[in-house]
Formats: C-alpha cells, sequence, structure tokens
C-alpha cells in the first residue's frame, strides 16, 4: 500500500478537533498525526512532523488563522484545507485565506456541530484527497505582489483600454469553469478583462454562502463588474455573473439577448453549481459566439459539455497543467477533445482579448 496521507488538524475547539481527527482516522488512506488547539502550538508541530495536509479553523486564540496561514505559505508551503463558519465574516476571511494558497475550505455547520461534521465526512476527506496531490505555491511577500506564472515569473496584469472591443461584446459569451484553485485562477483571468468585455458566465464549485463575498472581492478589483448571477436578469456586456453556491446556473435566450436562469436543479457530476449545466447550455443557446474557459479543478466536471461547446463552434482554452493548482478538470476538457489552446494561466485572457480584437478588426475591414 502506499503511504498515508499525514494530516494535521489545527482548531481551537476540542471537539472539533476530536471528531476531525475520528474522520481522518477512519479512512484507510490518511492518519491524524497530531493536533493543535492554537498556531503558536502547530508550528512547533508542524516542523516536528512534517505533515502532507492541515486543516485549520479560521478564528483562533493568540495567533489569526490568517496570518498563521499566510507565515506558513511564504516559509513553508504546505496544502492547507480551511475549516471556515458559514457567515459573512468567515467567507471574507475564507476568500482571504484562498487567495493566500490555502488549496480549499469546509464550511462548518452553523448548528449541530458533532452531527453536521459527520454529515460533512466525506466531503472533508475528499478535500484532504486533493489537498495533498494538489500543486501549492509560495505566498506573495505583500499584498501587493504580482501573481506568478511557470517558474514563478511574474505575470502582467495590464488591462487594456475599454472601447477595443465594441459591438461584437453583445454578441459574444464567455463560459468559465473552475473548482479546486479556481478562485484564484478566476481572479487572474477577470483583472485582465477590459471594461467593454463581452459578458461572462462562470460556475466555481463553491457552497451556499461564499458567492457572495467571492463576487464582492472580484468585482472591486476589476474594471468589469462582477456579481451573483440572479434569474432571469439580462446578461450584459462588460459584466461577470457567477453561479450562486448550491444553486445551477445555466444561459438562456430571450429575442436577441441572454438572460441568466439559476434554479434549484438536482446535482449534476456531484456538484451544484455545476459547470457541466453551464457549458451545455452554452452549446446549445450560444454556439459559434462562445468562448469556454476550463480552470484548475479536481475532477471531470464540464468536460464533456466544453467538447459540444466546440462541436457547436465555440472556441476554447484550457489551463495549463504547470499552473493548475489541480489538472483535473483540465485535463479531462484535454482529453475529451475540447481545447482549441491549452495555455499558462497567465496568458488566457490576453489570447482571448487578442482573438476579440482581431475579430473585430475583420469585422471593420468588411464594413
Amino acid at each position: 500500500m502506499s503511504r498515508k496521507i499525514r494530516v494535521i488538524v489545527v482548531d481551537d475547539s476540542a471537539l472539533v478537533r476530536s471528531l476531525l481527527s475520528e474522520i481522518i482516522n477512519r479512512q484507510r488512506d490518511m492518519e491524524c498525526i497530531g493536533t493543535a488547539n492554537d498556531p503558536l502550538v502547530a508550528r512547533e508541530m508542524i516542523r516536528e512532523l512534517d505533515p502532507d495536509v492541515i486543516t485549520l479553523d479560521v478564528e483562533m486564540p493568540r495567533m489569526d488563522g490568517i496570518d498563521f496561514l499566510g507565515r506558513l505559505m511564504r516559509l513553508r508551503p504546505t496544502p492547507v484545507v480551511m475549516i471556515s463558519t458559514l457567515t459573512e465574516r468567515g467567507a471574507e476571511v475564507t476568500m482571504r485565506a484562498l487567495e493566500l494558497g490555502a488549496v480549499d475550505f469546509v464550511a462548518k455547520p452553523r448548528v449541530g456541530l458533532a452531527n453536521g461534521l459527520n454529515d460533512l465526512a466525506a466531503q472533508i476527506v475528499d478535500k484532504i484527497r486533493v489537498a495533498a496531490v494538489a500543486q501549492v505555491r509560495r505566498a506573495p511577500t505583500r499584498d501587493t505582489a504580482p501573481a506568478s506564472g511557470p517558474g514563478g515569473a511574474a505575470v502582467p496584469l495590464a488591462v487594456p483600454a475599454a472601447g477595443l472591443l465594441g459591438r461584437l461584446s453583445t454578441e459574444k459569451l464567455i463560459c468559465i469553469g473552475a473548482s479546486t484553485g479556481g478562485t484564484e485562477a478566476i481572479k487572474e483571468v477577470l483583472v485582465q478583462m477590459p471594461a467593454d468585455s463581452p459578458a461572462i458566465v462562470i460556475t466555481q464549485h463553491m457552497p451556499p454562502g461564499f458567492t457572495t463575498s467571492f463576487a464582492a472581492r472580484l468585482n472591486g478589483l476589476c474594471q468589469i463588474t462582477v456579481k451573483e448571477a440572479v434569474n432571469g436578469e439580462r446578461i450584459l456586456p462588460g459584466h461577470a455573473y457567477i453561479a450562486p453556491g448550491g444553486t445551477q446556473f445555466h444561459v438562456a435566450r430571450s429575442g436577441a439577448n441572454y438572460v441568466a436562469v439559476v434554479d434549484d436543479g438536482p446535482p449534476v457530476n456531484r456538484h451544484k453549481p455545476s459547470v457541466e449545466v453551464l457549458f451545455k447550455s452554452a452549446a446549445a443557446v450560444v454556439g459559434r459566439n462562445a468562448f469556454g474557459i476550463m480552470l484548475t479543478g479536481m475532477g471531470n466536471d464540464g468536460a464533456v459539455a466544453m467538447r459540444e461547446m466546440k462541436d457547436a463552434g465555440s472556441y476554447n482554452y484550457v489551463q495549463d497543467e504547470a499552473t493548475c493548482i489541480v489538472f483535473g478538470m483540465p485535463r479531462e476538457a484535454i482529453a475529451h477533445g475540447a481545447a482549441d489552446e491549452v495555455l499558462p494561466l497567465g496568458q488566457i485572457a490576453p489570447a482571448l482579448i487578442a482573438r476579440l480584437r482581431g475579430t473585430t478588426d475583420r469585422l471593420h475591414h468588411r464594413i
């Protein structure tokens, strides 16, 4: 048998430490090698035991979980799964944790902690397994540091001036799918898009209560407007629409317009929201006016539908392995023949913008 995944649990709640340890030790492929009630104790334990994965509570005494995570990812990058609270504050802190390099997070239930965490056991151990194989990167030394590309090279985030894409923006639709590691990957794409970008629709695997903070965080960084999708609203150029956590999101047509459809449909590929649902609707409704982008994530959600998009005439970009936190979903999209181009994360938006600009120039030449 291969070596077990060695996990350290860091949480100020004795009950949570006990429950997580029990959940981890029930798995044949992992073991809890230690628990700590605060980051200062955890620091020594991590040095001594060298874990494969750490679960880390967001809010703890003596040293905040976020401060500890920032130091850990700068000095000793280690896969971390955050244990978050289902509050507005918890969601905001979780977004910051993902920005600092946490691989993923699990949301603590609001009530019935013991039963709630046991109900989440399958999700918790799945995320630990993903974290164990994820590519973690050293955190930037300050908030303003540029994103890293292959080999740690800085990726330029210069945004093209608006006015480049013109009327084309009303016809085209950009569709993005992502999972583990996707919050930062989506950010890197969106911050490079000009204010007159075609509309962008996004499915990121995320539970209820967190997509509001995710959208607000992106909206403060981008030239385009970023928001959660609302059922029935018109999808407009210069806007990005994120599937609300715990719903299914797809696009429909109303006359000449695209509209958002957000509903309580069943999970697809175990996910709600599911990339498959969004991409399948783009294949049916948008056809050759669509662009598909598949970013980092575990599993195969969206791969079949992305091929359907390509068959319907879309042009598709897939993130390369070197820049993915987890290469699962991009690998599956490539295997299904869905990719037109496989690119490092930092090159996807510039390539898309250049293609849109080239299409606009050809239109102008014909007029």
